[in-house]
């Protein structure tokens, strides 16, 4: 039951990535096709709103959450504290010094943070708080 569960969360977590990536992607598109924008400046702004959605969704339906909201969004303003500019700073290398395609460049960039985030809201964000709204309600 215990597996059958997480992967369920896995599935669930890998889905609104996948809808945040849409939005990164989407938006890093119009930013990149449309201004003089620098990729950093691209990359950056995307990645933000991603984040935002993603955070949203996954605290209410993949981790089912009642963690301190404000709580809970330091500790990813910590992760990307550090995934941001480590990101932006190699992609921003890759594209304008050895000249690698952009969206290659945002591609591996969006599937790292996947990997990397989920590790980090599960074991770190949402720890000792996972599944708690669905107890909450039953109660």
């Amino acid at each position: 039951m215990k597996e059958k569960k997480e992967l369920i969360r896995k599935v669930k977590f890998t889905l609104f990535s996948i809808s945040a990536g849409l939005i990164e992607i989407g938006l890093f598109t119009l930013l990149n096709e449309f201004t003089d924008w620098g990729y950093w400046a691209c990359y950056l702004i995307a990645l933000v709103a991603s984040v935002i959605w993603n955070f949203t969704l996954n605290r209410e339906f993949t981790f089912k959450s009642t963690a301190n909201v404000p709580v809970a969004m330091f500790k990813v303003f910590i992760f990307y504290l550090i995934f941001t500019p480590t990101s932006t700073m190699i992609g921003d290398y890759l594209v304008d010094n050895l000249h690698w395609n952009e969206y290659l460049v945002t591609g591996i960039n969006m599937l790292c943070n996947f990997i990397l985030e989920y590790l980090y809201d599960k074991n770190i964000v949402f720890k000792g708080k996972i599944d708690t709204k669905d107890n909450r309600s039953k109660k």
